[in-house]
């Protein structure tokens, strides 16, 4: 294989593809993208045609939005390790990230942790009034994955899958704001996989830090 990676540092969803890579042990390039440039590289637009973040590439297989990436990189590299063995415990983890793709990513990621931790690492003023909306929003998701969490120690059974390394590169970021870390603790099945979870090694050795203002 001659995997190429392009992504954006700080992305989520650019470490959500990292790990997956680390965890099957695949070697590949990396190449950075800015999504938020003002002058985007229009070369990456044949790759992706919205302009996102991440995109990998396979020789001549290029394939773009997260979830269907994790999947192809593990099922391409036997094996594989990332997918639950029963057909319900794979729904449930689809469900997950499906969840945290369409409900989480944005209020617990673009509200409360860009606004209370990354604007200010960048010296910019947090809007409260942002990080308020992203708490209301980000406590229904909180529930609804609480509810559907399993009582193991990853978020469908025994084993890590996909589910855990999608919603555990969010939940890193949620819980530096300490509005984020005070609506996990009130949630006591996503709190317990996430004190199993902060310390994974795949998390830990994917962290893109913050930047520095």
């Amino acid at each position: 294989m001659s995997i190429i990676l392009y992504g954006y540092h700080y992305s989520v969803y650019t470490r959500i593809v990292r790990m997956v890579l680390a965890a099957k042990d695949i070697a590949y390039r990396y190449v950075e993208i800015d999504p938020f440039s003002d002058n985007p590289d229009p070369a990456y637009r044949n790759l992706h045609p919205f302009g996102r973040v991440p995109v990998i590439r396979n020789g001549d297989f290029v394939l773009y939005e997260t979830a269907p990436i994790a999947r192809y990189l593990d099922e391409i590299s036997p094996p594989v390790l990332l997918l639950p063995p029963d057909p319900e415990s794979r729904a449930r983890m689809m469900q997950i990230i499906h969840i945290a793709d369409n409900y989480g990513y944005w209020p617990m990621v673009r509200q409360v942790f860009a606004h209370r931790v990354f604007r200010v690492a960048e010296g910019e003023e947090p809007d409260e009034n942002v990080i308020a909306e992203g708490k209301v929003a980000s406590r229904k998701v909180c529930k609804a994955l609480d509810q559907l969490a399993s009582e193991g120690n990853f978020l469908t059974g025994s084993a890590i899958s996909h589910a855990d390394l999608h919603l555990g590169a969010m939940m890193t970021y949620f819980t530096l704001a300490p509005e984020g870390l005070e609506i996990v603790n009130g949630f006591p099945r996503l709190l317990h996989w996430w004190r199993g979870m902060a310390g994974h090694a795949l998390l830990s050795k994917s962290d893109p830090g913050l930047p520095v203002a």
